[in-house]
């Protein structure tokens, strides 16, 4: 495949240099910035990330900052979620839905102050559609996308790592919240979050300058912890059922769909609330399930159709073989038909009729 070429629409980031010199072997563009894809092997990688830790660039997290009087109110227009708990140290998951309750994208969301959130995006130009929505009705509230690079600290060492760093009041910090620490002559916002089930943390940096000055003051304080760049791992997040935002779900899915209705609790009337009041009180006709395929299968590049006596009953977007588990695990949309434990379906892959067995959980 030909080499990515970064310019002024395909953006570096400030950890880029770094990155580079640890030895990035691929990368994809995410949120219209490099996003690294492997350093070592994609296994190589999801051993070491499941035992020590690593340092990963993912700048591509985008923040759509929303700020102003009428903040709150765009919040919970946005999302099915009920924001009102919300805390100003904390950190929300948060699917958003447009007016057919398909999903938009599932931010993280901030609370800085009662009237600034940030949104650390998923893949996609939602501070779009935010803007669409404060110009229509003419809310009293700022869209922007602020000078902010998140980077990720994940790995069982992790809490070791940020404490020589950061202090012994990173340990402090419950998961989904966040504390300001300070760094240099400056603070950052550190939040115990990120896309892996190893645990860690996700630094907010403020201001491209620092990138660089943190990247290497975390690996000179985590060579005998066996530091390492990383980087989101396709095979440790199969395992654990982090979905991925434009593969596994996309806006012709709604959040019931995709497992998370737990996350649609609003009393309000948040956009596309009427087209999900059906999912709501029924379920849906098909949802995210963990499945095994059997037999040997090459890399996911496209969706893969499941299918049972003659008819498509669902698809494949994420597999892959897992060294630690043995077997090649898979996330599926299946049809409820189907979407029982130990139901087999075939698989068109691309490379040939496999079969896959729904499972009771995923691995993590």
């Amino acid at each position: 495949m030909a080499a990515i070429v970064p310019n002024r629409r395909v953006r570096k980031t400030p950890f880029t240099p770094g990155v580079e010199a640890e030895g990035v072997k691929g990368y994809t563009v995410y949120n219209h910035t490099l996003l690294a894809t492997v350093f070592d092997s994609v296994e190589a990688d999801a051993a070491h990330l499941k035992q020590h830790v690593q340092v990963w660039d993912v700048s591509c997290e985008r923040q759509v900052q929303i700020k102003g009087p009428d903040a709150l109110r765009l919040m919970k227009m946005l999302s099915p979620r009920d924001l009102d708990r919300m805390q100003a140290d904390q950190c929300y998951y948060v699917p958003i839905v447009d007016h057919n309750g398909g999903m938009l994208n599932d931010p993280v969301a901030i609370k800085l102050a009662d009237d600034h959130y940030w949104l650390s995006v998923a893949d996609g130009d939602l501070w779009q559609f935010v803007l669409g929505i404060v110009i229509a009705l003419g809310l009293n509230v700022e869209i922007t996308e602020p000078d902010v690079f998140p980077l990720a600290v994940q790995g069982p060492k992790a809490n070791d790592l940020m404490a020589r760093v950061f202090g012994d009041d990173v340990r402090d910090i419950k998961f989904f919240r966040y504390k300001r620490l300070a760094f240099e002559d400056t603070s950052f916002v550190v939040a115990r979050s990120g896309w892996s089930k190893q645990g860690g943390f996700e630094i907010y940096v403020e201001g491209a300058d620092y990138g660089m000055p943190l990247w290497d003051l975390l690996f000179a304080n985590g060579r005998d912890l066996n530091v390492r760049a990383g980087c989101p791992n396709g095979i440790e997040r199969i395992e654990s059922g982090l979905l991925s935002f434009g593969s596994d779900m996309r806006r012709e899915n709604t959040p019931y769909e995709c497992g998370l209705a737990r996350f649609c609790n609003s009393p309000l009337d948040f956009i596309g609330k009427a087209a999900l009041v059906d999912q709501a009180a029924n379920g849906p006709l098909r949802q995210i399930r963990p499945l095994v395929i059997d037999g040997a299968i090459g890399p996911c590049t496209e969706s893969w159709p499941l299918r049972a006596e003659g008819r498509k009953v669902g698809q494949v977007a994420s597999a892959a073989y897992s060294p630690e588990f043995g077997v090649n695990v898979a996330i599926g949309m299946v049809d409820r038909s189907h979407w029982d434990p130990g139901t087999r379906i075939e698989v068109m892959t691309e490379h040939g009729m496999r079969w896959a067995e729904v499972q009771e959980t995923f691995w993590r």
